[in-house]
Order: structure tokens, then C-alpha cells, then sequence
């Protein structure tokens, strides 16, 4: 059995029964998303389609309809029209076309990838909010080794010589299971949400705490050599940096 599903604003698939319930597990389909197969009378959320038997005919034309790209909302093919690889209903149609006079943004249901300067931006911001915290505790724990105490003997030299890089090592630590947690659950780190940019897979679906362990990892080797694995970033088509190329992700815009 095949089943269609709605992504972006369009419709996709179709898919089979073990390729829709391996999206299911990934979180690239969830239980609202709208999903159709044939021997359904309309467009259903997947909580409601994949439950338990539902009941209607095919469509008059034997096959799904089509998503506006604007209002999110299925239609028959007919009552719609076509623009590049996207359809928007009538309702939408005037706005549509304004928007394409005026030149303004349209949803195309095509990935926006974030470039080189808002990224920084956005490690900038996760920099700030790991880093601040972590840098006020380094200070009350190092003025407290080095400050002597009256009636004490003079404080151990040893530990505030290796508190630099003790501190390194938690910083990693930390940074390690914030990027995993946010990357694997959200598909953005806060820094990422504060631009409106995430983290995807090359088709569109969320990375999975498996493949955010893997781009972490990549990510340091990114920064090892130099910075280069960043810096290419700037100068590719997709705005992949070196850790996108070796996990297969896109950073994109909401």
C-alpha cells in the first residue's frame, strides 16, 4: 500500500508501508502531519489514518490532491493552479500573484540554506550562553584557590596552573550534550532558533540523535584543521561546511 504525505507544503511520496512507519520512528512524519492513501476519502492526520481502518472511496480522479502552498490546505489538482513545482488554490491565487509582482519571498516548499554570517551568529549565541555561565564559576573557583587565608599555609599553586584546562575539558563536556540534546530533539540549538535557522537532513527530515552525536564530532574536525572545515561553508552552493558534507545535513531557514 502506498501512502502520500504533506512536507514543506507539498505533497510527497508515495511511500510504502515500511518506508511511512521508518519515517514515523524518525519523526519525519508525526501525528498531525496529513498523510493519504488509496481507499481514503480525504487527506487525514497521521494519527487518525494510520490508527485504525478508515472508512470512503478513491477521489474522483483515483488519486490524492494537491497542497496550496499557501494556506496549507488540500484541493483537487483542478481547482488549483500551478506555479514551478508548487500549486496554490484560488482562494490564494490573488495573494499569490502579488506576492510574485512585488517580488516578495513565495513558499516554494524549496529549502532556504543559511549562509556563512548568520551561522556565526548563531555559534556566537550558543558561545554566550555556555560560555558566560562557565566563566563566572572558573573566576569564583580560581580567586578561591589562589586568595590566601589567614592562619593558613600558602595556597597550592598546582591546581590554578591546570584550572585552564580543566575548564577547556567541561567546556567540551557541556558542549557536547547541549549541541546533541538540541540538534537531536529540536533540530536547533537556541542559538540556531534565536536566527530561525535548523538543522536538517538533505531531504528535509529531522537529524536524529544519532546523526547530531555524528555532526558533533565532525564539527570539532571542522575546527581542527584550521577552520577550514567552516570557511567552505561561505563559498558552497548549499552552505555546507565540512561536518554537513560528512553527515549528509543542510542548515536551512525555518
Amino acid at each position: 500500500m502506498n501512502w502520500y504525505y504533506v512536507e514543506q507544503g507539498k505533497q510527497a511520496g508515495p511511500v510504502n508501508d515500511e518506508q511511512f512507519d521508518e519515517m514515523v520512528r524518525s519523526g519525519r512524519i508525526t501525528a498531525d502531519t496529513l498523510v493519504w492513501r488509496e481507499g481514503m476519502a480525504d487527506w487525514k492526520p497521521c494519527r487518525e489514518a494510520k490508527g485504525g481502518a478508515v472508512s470512503g472511496g478513491v477521489t474522483a480522479l483515483g488519486a490524492p490532491g494537491v497542497v496550496c502552498a499557501e494556506c496549507g490546505k488540500i484541493f483537487p489538482p483542478d481547482e488549483t493552479i500551478r506555479y514551478g513545482d508548487v500549486r496554490v488554490c484560488a482562494s490564494c491565487k490573488p495573494l499569490f500573484l502579488q506576492k510574485l509582482q512585488e517580488g516578495a519571498s513565495l513558499n516554494t516548499g524549496e529549502m532556504r540554506y543559511a549562509g556563512f554570517w548568520i551561522r556565526v551568529a548563531a555559534r556566537i549565541i550558543d558561545g554566550l550562553i555556555i560560555g558566560v555561565p562557565l566563566g563566572i564559576v572558573f573566576v569564583i573557583v580560581m580567586v578561591s584557590l589562589v586568595r590566601p587565608v589567614a592562619g593558613q599555609t600558602p595556597p597550592d599553586t598546582i591546581l590554578p596552573a591546570l584550572m585552564p584546562s580543566l575548564i577547556q575539558v567541561v567546556f567540551l563536556g557541556i558542549q557536547m550534550v547541549y549541541e546533541i540534546f538540541f540538534l537531536g530533539k529540536y533540530g536547533a540549538t537556541p542559538g540556531k532558533m534565536a536566527c530561525s535557522i535548523k538543522v536538517v537532513t538533505a531531504d528535509g527530515g529531522s537529524i536524529g540523535y544519532g546523526r547530531a552525536t555524528g555532526r558533533f564530532f565532525a564539527y570539532l574536525l571542522s575546527g581542527i584543521i584550521c577552520y577550514i572545515g567552516y570557511i567552505i561553508a561561505a563559498f558552497d552552493q548549499q552552505k555546507r561546511a565540512l561536518h554537513d558534507y560528512i553527515c549528509n545535513t543542510r542548515v536551512v531557514y525555518k
